[in-house]
């Protein structure tokens, strides 16, 4: 196989913007789909991904995986796939509103999980993240050699397998993560070895000011709704 056939990018893209008006950390509950400026956003990145040579799609199990996935896969006139390795991180919070002197964080019963952010004590190990994100990126390597795959995930285990390719630890502050809705995070890789990520934001001016990697939190939007 020559150099360039040998050359094959796989894209991680985070789901659009989901239907959550009652702010819960929804985590891995079924039933929470993409709203309307969701699907817009997905409908962006499948126009922005329409002339590249993708021949495999790949999404979380969850519903706004799913969802955010579908135009893609349909643009390219492929099968969606679902990969439970893609999956959101668990977190003892699920199903809960969560923030600083309101939600589940007023609760002194809840306070035991806070004791340790580098496992994270609150929720699936970081180290458990990254192999079976890894392992999945390698998967839809194999099933793209060559060529292009897009793969759908979540915030978290996005950032986290990007921390580790990137030799980063892997606790970190979660406002600082750059993984905006709907954005990609592409490795590259030259046979079986990633030589280079990137990072785009292909719907870039549908993403509330806020809610943009690195943002500061808008006054009365600082809960975690989930990734």
């Amino acid at each position: 196989m020559s150099e360039q056939q040998d050359i094959t990018v796989v894209h991680v893209m985070r789901h659009g913007e989901v239907d959550n008006p009652d702010g819960v950390l929804y985590g891995r509950l079924a039933g929470y789909h993409l709203s309307e400026l969701g699907r817009r956003m997905a409908d962006r990145v499948a126009e922005h991904l329409a002339s590249r040579d993708v021949t495999y799609v790949c999404a979380s199990p969850l519903e706004r995986a799913q969802e955010t996935a579908t135009p893609i896969a349909k643009a390219h006139g492929l099968p969606l796939a679902s990969d439970e390795r893609l999956i959101e991180a668990d977190n003892i919070f699920q199903g809960k509103t969560f923030g600083v002197g309101d939600g589940a964080l007023r609760q002194p019963a809840n306070w035991k999980y806070l004791v340790n952010p580098f496992k994270p004590s609150w929720g699936e190990p970081y180290v458990d993240i990254v192999v079976r994100m890894m392992q999945a990126l390698d998967s839809a390597k194999e099933q793209a050699r060559g060529h292009e795959a897009v793969l759908v995930s979540h915030q978290l285990p996005i950032w986290t397998v990007r921390s580790y390719v990137e030799k980063r630890r892997l606790w970190h502050d979660p406002r600082k993560r750059q993984c905006t809705l709907a954005s990609l995070t592409s490795f590259t890789y030259r046979g079986d070895k990633i030589v280079s990520v990137g990072y785009t934001e292909p719907a870039r001016d549908l993403v509330p000011a806020h809610l943009l990697a690195g943002a500061k939190p808008a006054k009365g939007k600082s809960k975690a709704f989930g990734a």
